[in-house]
């Protein structure tokens, strides 16, 4: 093997660990919008939140969800993302609440 490709081969090698170093900083999204609708109809949109954490929705909460991305969600009456009448919303799919219960506050990405 000639000098040249030696060097080459260990550029290249050296340039991909940079490259796999520099992506695995970046935040995981799930890709696809989530959309939700408050007690009061009005129609909320996510695009590609991070995987990561408990998300927030808006005050009032939410009564009905759709899915659009490629990962599972769980639904949390509580902001804090905890709690026993949590909701699994499978990814490409949607859910409204049982009537009389309240409203989801947060959400969690299953990854």
């Amino acid at each position: 093997m000639s000098v040249h490709r030696r060097l080459g081969t260990a550029s290249g090698a050296a340039l991909l660990t940079l490259a796999v170093a520099g992506c695995s900083g970046l935040d995981r999204t799930a890709v696809g919008t989530i959309t939700y609708e408050t007690p009061h109809e009005v129609e909320v949109s996510v695009t590609s939140p991070s995987v990561k954490g408990c998300h927030v929705l808006v005050q009032e909460g939410a009564t009905k969800i759709e899915n659009l991305t490629a990962v599972d969600l769980i639904m949390y009456p509580t902001p804090d993302c905890r709690g026993e009448d949590s909701s699994y919303v499978p990814a490409r799919s949607g859910d409204t609440i049982v009537p009389g219960s309240p409203p989801w506050r947060s959400y969690s990405v299953v990854h």
